[in-house]
């Protein structure tokens, strides 16, 4: 089952990421056309994905994440999972609240 791409963890935490991230950030702009193809995608993403079982991991946090990955030449997953639970760039980009675990 495909897991949702919605961000969590604002009800109660008193950091918003939006705010920490600066407005010209080149990241800013990526993120932006990142999301648009990913909207696209939404409709092949669904029919890769069993309706029934356990909800996976969003396909959407995954393809940011490894861009991220390619951005930063981060060597391995382990280091990029390392990266993001202090890296509050990282958790914007993916769309992980500040509360979430990596």
């Amino acid at each position: 089952m495909r897991g949702g791409d919605v961000r969590t963890g604002e009800l109660f935490s008193y950091v918003d990421l939006e705010d920490r991230v600066r407005r010209d950030h080149p990241l800013r702009a990526i993120r932006q056309i990142v999301n648009d193809a990913l909207v696209l995608l939404e409709r092949e993403f669904a029919a890769l994905y069993s309706p029934i079982g356990r909800p996976s991991i969003a396909p959407e946090k995954l393809l940011r994440a490894m861009l991220l990955q390619a951005f930063y030449s981060i060597c391995s997953e382990r280091l990029l999972t390392e990266r993001l639970e202090y890296d509050l760039l990282f958790r914007w980009f993916v769309g992980i609240g500040i509360d979430d675990p990596a």
